[in-house]
């Protein structure tokens, strides 16, 4: 039987990376059709961010209290339809169904700190004057809405990956458009559905596609929000750059977990566990790079590895399935292109390696949990994200060693050490050059009210938690008002 490709486009040219017309969507882990999307043609996006640009006027209008109630109705909606959505999800992604119960849940939670919030957050910030002599000046930032954010999503987290954006764009009074992963456009449609059955406005429209609908996007927007490689990242920005529109980039990693000497294994490996293998290894977060102190490298290693061994793979409908397919026939081709770097590179292959293709497997795109070990910090496998169920065990000395070896590259995203020793945690916390810090817990933690981001390739701003996020999305209008004649001091002062 042939092997069906993750994506299939019927319209599509041979050798182009364009879409047009009806796609039809399949399953990684099974081959099945998972649902068919209309693919938006570029020379429509400018009406579409038009319309948006219309719309926006009125939800800015609303206020904070306003589009709040809107945001409250959309995360009901979102909880009562929470099945529908999982179940489409790992129909889209191959995820397994853990993973997938983690991305409604964290837009809920999103939502129910903006609505709490968001009023205080907007409102004028009054500043007080720099000088004495200055106090006659009534000085006051305003926060204004970006009219139209355009988010170019990735596939990984198809559902949390799209709004978690969105969802600080749209309080903060934006009109939002969403080009959803050409991979995983179908959750993007349900979750659109969802705003407009919650009775919120037209100002959260989809952009379905690949390079030229992101390129319409990048055009007919008053700011960027991209997730993807660092690569595209770059490619991204320079096109931004030609109308001077704003961009956040949330890129590549290759985020370090530090064991040491006094941690806790059993929490260690559980932690590392669920960093590398979980999503498939297919995150920016991934744990992918596991630095231990000699003193125990081996006990970690056999015991790690032994859990490993035990994960079980197979189609995320299966609610017993600890790990799913890659999400198409490149990202597993890249993963055994990978596997393949490491042993001549001289790692030593401990578990896994192998594609599962035999029997239930034979239709989806199936790889073993991966652990190499013995592995030099200076190797490919060890430098370059892989974006796969593939992690490096590095051996160290001592922390001062293992931060050393963590920062030596070229992301800087998350990262985590395990230690009973405070000190240690804390001087950790200081050198590591990461965005994210995490002590006693895994690289992909998340905290709806922290920032997230992270430093050099890994991309530009933190954004996606706290009031912050919010405040990304407006840009700030200075006001001053010079109220030294007597009688327009007193009608400010009855306006205040």
């Amino acid at each position: 039987m042939a092997r069906m490709t993750a994506i299939k486009p019927p319209d599509t040219a041979p050798g182009t990376t364009e879409f047009s017309g009806t796609g039809t969507i399949l399953n990684p882990a099974t081959g099945a059709i998972a649902g068919q999307v209309q693919w938006t043609d570029p020379a429509d996006v400018p009406a579409i961010a038009a319309g948006l640009r219309a719309a926006q006027r009125d939800w800015e209008q609303r206020g904070a209290k306003g589009r709040a109630k809107v945001l409250a109705r959309f995360a009901v909606w979102l909880a009562d339809h929470r099945g529908e959505i999982e179940e489409l999800l790992i129909k889209e992604t191959g995820k397994s169904a853990v993973d997938a119960a983690q991305e409604v849940p964290l837009l809920i939670m999103i939502l129910s700190y903006y609505v709490r919030t968001m009023e205080k957050a907007l409102e004028p910030e009054r500043r007080p004057a720099a000088l004495p002599f200055l106090a006659i000046k009534k000085i006051t930032v305003y926060y204004r809405p970006r009219p139209v954010v355009g988010i170019i999503a990735p596939w990984n987290y198809p559902v949390a990956n799209a709004l978690m954006d969105g969802l600080g764009a749209l309080a903060a009074g934006c009109a939002v458009l969403l080009k959803p992963s050409e991979r995983t456009p179908l959750t993007a449609e349900v979750l659109r559905r969802g705003w407009l059955e919650s009775g919120a406005p037209e100002v959260l429209a989809l952009a379905q596609g690949a390079r030229e609908v992101a390129t319409a996007v990048i055009d007919n927007v008053d700011y960027v929000q991209f997730t993807g490689s660092s690569a595209t990242g770059r490619k991204v920005m320079e096109r931004a750059a030609r109308r001077l529109t704003p961009v956040s980039l949330e890129l590549g990693g290759k985020d370090p977990m530090i064991v040491l000497d006094d941690a806790n294994l059993d929490l260690a490996i559980e932690g590392g566990l669920w960093g590398a293998f979980g999503t498939t290894g297919q995150r920016c977060t991934a744990t992918s790079r596991i630095i231990v102190q000699k003193g125990v490298y081996h006990e970690f290693i056999e015991r790690f590895v032994a859990r490993a061994k035990k994960l079980k793979v197979g189609n995320g409908l299966d609610e017993t399935v600890d790990m799913g397919p890659a999400v198409n026939e490149n990202q597993l081709k890249t993963d055994l292109e990978y596997i393949e770097i490491g042993k001549n590179e001289g790692a030593k292959l401990v578990c896994g390696g192998n594609r599962l293709d035999k029997g239930e497997y034979q239709h989806g795109w199936f790889l073993e949990p991966t652990v190499f070990t013995d592995v030099d910090p200076k190797m490919r496998i060890a430098q370059e994200e892989i974006f796969g169920p593939v992690v490096s065990i590095i051996p160290c000395d001592d922390m001062e060693t293992a931060i050393e070896i963590a920062n030596n590259i070229e992301y800087g995203l998350s990262s985590a050490l395990y230690t009973k020793d405070v000190n240690k945690a804390f001087t950790a916390v200081r050198d590591l050059e990461a965005g994210i810090t995490y002590i006693n817990a895994p690289t992909i933690g998340a905290e709806v009210h922290l920032p997230f981001g992270g430093t050099k390739a890994t991309g530009n701003g933190h954004r996606e938690g706290g009031i912050g996020a919010i405040d990304f999305y407006t840009e700030w209008k200075a006001v001053y008002v010079d109220y030294s004649d007597k009688l327009q001091k007193a009608q400010i002062d009855r306006v205040d």
